[in-house]
């Protein structure tokens, strides 16, 4: 076959269409959602003083981080999803939760003594932390492996490590509510090691399902 009659016959494979995709990955996520709600609503459960710990700043912080993270990593994953994807612009926002959790990271070291940072940075439920948020962001990142399967990404690990790290955020929003330790220090720690682990799993999946 001469390179010409290639490149037509590639040009002439259909495309995945942006809305296609985003409907799946939307339905997807749907149903991933409430498997790891029932793991939230069996294993943990919203901590008992909520309410109170709802009208502090380190509480909040914890959601609002979870959610800048978790948005720009969802919609980076569904651009990735294309083989024409250009995703430059979109990754900038990673930074955006990055800056902030470094933020709140400084204005805890500045108004808590020092004799008190390990302790804070440590917490009470650190390794709880390191299970609990993959083991909420597995049935949401198996769902989205499904889904993006419709796709055609040009890299499928990173693909992959994008949904994990996606599901991971996400599930955060769901593990803060239960978790007792609102320190940044603990948050910048824990968390991320945490999402690590998802976007490992997500690179794994993603280079073997997701591949084409």
């Amino acid at each position: 076959m001469r390179t010409s009659e290639l490149i037509a016959v590639l040009a002439a494979d259909p495309v995945p269409e942006p809305i296609r995709i985003g409907r799946r990955v939307a339905a997807a996520l749907a149903i991933g959602f409430i498997g790891s709600l029932a793991i939230y609503a069996l294993l943990m459960g919203p901590r008992p003083d909520i309410a109170e710990a709802a009208r502090t700043v380190r509480f909040n912080l914890k959601f609002v981080d979870a959610f800048a993270f978790a948005l720009p990593s969802l919609l980076l994953t569904l651009r990735l999803a294309r083989p024409d994807a250009k995703p430059q612009a979109l990754a900038l926002w990673l930074i955006a939760p990055l800056i902030l959790l470094a933020a709140g990271v400084v204005v805890e070291l500045l108004v808590v003594p020092s004799d008190q940072w390990l302790a804070r940075l440590v917490g009470h439920h650190s390794m709880f932390c390191m299970r609990m948020i993959p083991l909420l962001a597995a049935p949401m990142l198996a769902a989205l492996i499904v889904a993006l399967r419709a796709g055609a990404p040009m890299h499928p690990a990173l693909t992959g490590a994008l949904a994990g790290a996606a599901t991971a955020g996400i599930a955060a929003l769901l593990y803060a509510s239960h978790c007792p330790d609102d320190s940044p220090l603990f948050v910048a720690t824990w968390y991320p090691l945490a999402t690590l682990i998802c976007a490992a799993v997500g690179a794994l999946a993603g280079w073997r399902f997701l591949a084409w």
